[in-house]
């Protein structure tokens, strides 16, 4: 039986150039600054997002939290969007590792706005008792509230009151291709205001390993001194950056082609009454839809996988699908079929 797998795009395999260009990279010792493929992907990555410079990390989950401990101390808070990646699906290290204590805003599509934002900033007040706003930090696209994206005029209303406040902005740009992809934007005029950025090389981008973290000079600088104490320093490391410098060029060309499909999936999915879905939400590779009737999206992911689709529970009555480059217009298709079909039982 043919595996349809929409559970997410974490799930990509290496290209066949991904595969050839680890097998013949160059390597040397990363933590001495040696290893030239990975020089290369951070020279490269700083140049495309028009930072000074950026550093290689293993996960998403490490360059979110470096970036963190790069801006605040611990007692701060980090002002964030409720259903933030780096507070649901982190292991809470903001708190644990960074000290920090997420200051949580509901955004309508997973989008703040500067009016909102500006409420919750703590700044130095007489009250000495209260922990300070340490960073702002948003995220784009929007992972749980359906790869959902913030329009650049958004973003710079934000970077503008941060830097009068004096509070430094932190990017989870997991899919930030995606998002500028959806926007019809460039990924650095979409991150311009940002201090940092973090973004994947591993999801929509099809390498195996890897993100990466860009900004000022100084911010990576102390981001290297901080991946070191995570655990993050690497060795022969150009065995993974090889194919990060592949998916940096070549895979964010071909993103509008997840996104059609993940359109087609959707509007496929909203003929059923058994569902709940925002169309206009669907906006990049990610879609969502809530079971009608509190239904049972567990018992749903089960049926679909016993017919060979895989797709995600993201609590009791809702449902995730996510395209990517290992997931043709006709698996799609019959994805979308499968579901209906399962929905209509």
């Amino acid at each position: 039986m043919e595996i349809i797998e929409l559970r997410s795009d974490t799930l990509t395999q290496p290209t066949a150039a991904m595969r050839q260009a680890m097998a013949t990279a160059d390597v040397g010792d990363d933590v001495y600054g040696e290893d030239p493929m990975v020089n290369r992907l951070e020279a490269r990555a700083a140049q495309v997002f028009g930072k000074e410079a950026a550093i290689f990390v293993p996960t998403g989950s490490m360059g979110n939290l470096t970036s963190i401990m790069v801006h605040t101390r611990p007692g701060q808070e980090v002002i964030c969007e409720s259903r933030a990646h780096i507070l649901d699906w982190e292991m809470g290290s903001m708190v644990s590792v960074a000290g920090t204590v997420p200051r949580t805003i509901f955004g309508d599509r997973g989008v703040l706005t500067w009016s909102q934002i500006r409420e919750k900033i703590v700044l130095n007040t007489a009250a000495y008792y209260r922990a300070r706003t340490g960073l702002i930090e948003l995220e784009n696209s929007h992972n749980m509230a359906g790869g959902t994206v913030t329009p650049l005029d958004v973003f710079e209303e934000i970077w503008a009151g941060a830097k009068e406040c004096g509070i430094p902005t932190h990017l989870d740009g997991a899919r930030i291709f995606n998002a500028a992809t959806a926007l019809g934007v460039s990924v650095s005029r979409l991150t311009s205001g940002f201090d940092t950025v973090m973004f994947c090389l591993s999801k929509g981008l099809a390498a195996p390993v890897g993100s990466m973290i860009v900004g000022s000079r100084a911010s990576i600088d102390r981001a290297r001194v901080i991946r070191k104490t995570l655990g993050g320093g690497m060795r022969q490391a150009g065995v993974l950056a090889a194919p990060g410098l592949i998916a940096l060029e070549e895979m964010s060309k071909r993103l509008a082609e997840d996104h059609a499909n993940a359109r087609l999936l959707a509007e496929a999915i909203a003929t059923s009454p058994a569902v709940e879905i925002d169309l206009s939400g669907v906006q990049t590779n990610i879609v969502i839809f809530r079971l009608a009737g509190h239904g049972d999206a567990p018992g749903l992911v089960r049926r679909l996988e016993a017919n060979g689709v895989r797709c995600s529970a993201i609590g009791p009555h809702s449902v995730r699908l996510v395209t990517h480059n290992d997931v043709s217009r006709s698996q799609c298709e019959t994805a979308a079929k499968l579901i209906v079909e399962e929905l209509s039982a």
